[in-house]
């Protein structure tokens, strides 16, 4: 049975028509920047290749052989009518996306400036907004190939100059998203694409995390195609989390160094080689940019400083600190120079891809998102690789004031369970700054511990007290420490208390309830008592005076402030201000105050829990 001629015509016409539209959208769509248009000729012939259907039948056989030829012909003819349909019912929704957009350049947005929306449409701002928790409308007004200034120093620039005579290995871009905006995703791509060399990147995988909305299954299938390095995306068939989902695109990874970016961010001029260059002269580095804040409120490109590093409460929540004079002096004062930093933020970073395996990837046993970074952090260090930040790649992240997903069992269980397995694995008996402040966690099923404690011991990695001492010793964690819990007034028994104050509020008590949070305080060898980042800290700085009233003060960072310093008589039970002389006292059970020592006096004696010299 020979095909018929009317669906030969069809293939023949459909194809043709599918060159034309693939080539025309191409060259409007795509503006790669760095890359030529050599580049996008090559990508647009490889797209006319993949849909012209093949109609070219086998060598004659016997009649049989003809006739089977010829069936399965006409059956293939007749599934390419149908794919071709299919084909052009996405490309028409693809097209419906791509009209809402601009991809040129002199709008909202340009230079990185933030985008104003016209109050008579602030009620269709409000709502678009909770769709991601960022301005939506701002985003899709602007160019996804808006443009942004050089941010780089005058000594980043001249530096840039020695990675052209480098032959450095390509990466992997690993790029995990569920329910992302379709405007931040593509300008996410096209930044990259923009400002990178294409020879350095070997390919750009997408996970997507299981997500709802239909323009990021088909339509963004077919939209990265179009683009002249290769984009691998992998839908997953069940909700998996940012931390499995990367661990799935490192394992479809073929690159040497592997380089997870997020779903919302804006890659900058010089971003690429910096990351590479480190991680490829050091296999054991891990190397993240400095991560400036692109506004969620109106997309407002705003830089990071550049003299600051990550660190972590005792709660064990990521911060931002400025980095302290002890690096900056062994940079030699550089600003160009890599930041030692002891953790890093996670969503952006360039890890060589065997290190990655041979210190043990992701914690399987961790779920979705939250923690994963400290849990990183803390196992390159003491399992003897470091971490840096380097000033001369900066990359632009979309920071929202709240997540705009779901988490199975709710947000606090999960952040718990995750925070609760990094404590118990590398924190060892510091575990009880984290405990103490989080008693929730202590509740958690955090799962089996065995993987993870045979590959610190199979490493033979360090503890966590040389990790403070040498890598992190500003940590709020004291290395040191007499006395970690509650401190009890004798006389009232009440608990000292931070009433939920910070920086610049009075202490307090209250009722003792044994759980820690805001009555969790630690006793340092240094003499502070210290809640997490904070100290009690008399008014009226280094005067002996006959009454002082307490508040509470940041703890000093650069050695112990002698106005924070405390003795604690064991035999009296006295807290004695260094300074003033004068004793802590509880006087109409909430006020602190520091008075003449008496140590006959209730007041001022205090219990302070698990007490040790």
């Amino acid at each position: 049975m020979r095909v018929r001629r009317d669906v030969c015509r069809a293939i023949l016409l459909t194809s043709l028509v599918w060159m034309l539209v693939d080539v025309l959208v191409l060259f409007h769509y795509i503006d790669s920047g760095s890359s030529s248009s050599s580049l996008r000729a090559k990508s647009a012939a490889k797209l006319r290749a993949e849909r012209i259907p093949d109609n070219k039948g086998q060598d004659d056989g016997g009649d049989d052989e003809k006739e089977k030829d010829n069936s399965i012909r006409k059956s293939n003819a007749e599934t390419k009518l149908v794919r071709s349909a299919a084909d052009v019912e996405v490309q028409n929704r693809l097209d419906d996306l791509l009209r809402g957009l601009s991809f040129s350049n002199g709008g909202p947005g340009e230079m990185g400036s933030g985008v104003l929306i016209d109050a008579s449409k602030e009620n269709e701002r409000k709502e678009k907004f909770k769709l991601n928790q960022f301005n939506l409308m701002a985003s899709d007004m602007m160019s996804i190939n808006r443009t942004l200034p050089d941010y780089r120093s005058r000594r980043c620039v001249q530096n840039a100059e020695q990675y052209k005579d480098l032959d450095l290995p390509p990466v992997s871009i690993i790029i995990v998203f569920h329910n992302e905006a379709w405007s931040t995703l593509l300008r996410t791509l096209h930044s990259v694409m923009n400002r990178s060399p294409l020879r350095l990147i070997k390919e750009i995988i997408l996970i997507d995390d299981f997500s709802e909305r239909d323009y990021l299954k088909e339509p963004l299938d077919l939209y990265v195609q179009r683009f002249p390095i290769l984009v691998q995306i992998v839908h997953l068939k069940e909700r998996s989390g940012l931390i499995r989902a990367r661990l799935e695109g490192s394992r479809l990874s073929k690159g040497k160094i592997l380089l997870f970016l997020d779903a919302h961010v804006e890659v900058t001029d010089g971003w690429l080689e910096p990351l590479i260059s480190r991680v490829a002269s050091d296999q054991k580095r891990v190397v993240a940019p400095i991560i400036d804040v692109i506004s969620d409120d109106n997309f407002e490109y705003i830089t990071a400083s550049d003299t600051t590093w990550g660190g972590f409460n005792w709660h064990l929540n990521f911060r931002w600190y400025p980095v302290p004079k002890r690096e900056m002096e062994r940079r030699n004062h550089d600003r160009s120079s890599p930041i030692q930093t002891p953790t890093i933020a996670g969503g952006l970073f360039a890890i060589d891809r065997q290190f990655f395996y041979d210190i043990g990837a992701y914690d399987e046993g961790m779920q979705v998102w939250g923690g994963e970074n400290l849990e990183i952090s803390f196992r390159v260090w003491m399992c003897g690789g470091s971490l840096e930040i380097h000033p001369c790649s900066r990359v632009g992240h979309v920071f929202r004031k709240q997540t705009p997903y779901t988490f199975p069992g709710g947000t606090a269980r999960v952040i718990h369970h995750n925070a609760a397995r990094t404590a118990e694995v590398w924190m060892d008996d510091y575990k009880k700054f984290f405990y103490q402040v989080v008693p929730a966690a202590k509740n958690v099923d955090i799962g089996d511990l065995n993987e993870r404690l045979s590959l610190r011991k199979n490493l033979q990695c360090r503890t966590f007290r040389w990790y403070l001492e040498n890598i992190y010793p500003e940590a709020p964690i004291p290395v040191n420490f007499k006395s970690i819990g509650q401190f009890k007034n004798v006389e009232t028994q009440r608990c000292l208390d931070t009433l939920g104050n910070k920086e610049g509020g009075l202490a307090g008590t209250a009722t003792c309830h044994g759980i820690g949070g805001n009555q969790a305080w630690s006793f340092t060898s240094n003499g502070e008592v210290r809640s997490d980042e904070i100290c009690l800290t008399p008014k009226g700085r280094s005067q002996r005076t006959e009454i002082m009233e307490v508040i509470l003060e940041k703890c000093s960072t650069t050695g112990t402030s002698r106005n924070q310093q405390f003795d604690y008589d064991v035999q009296t039970t006295l807290l004695r201000h260094r300074v003033s002389g004068g004793c802590l006292e509880l006087e109409s059970e909430v006020t602190l105050l520091i008075k003449k020592c008496n140590p006959t006096s209730g007041s001022q004696r205090w219990e302070l829990e698990g007490y040790k010299e």
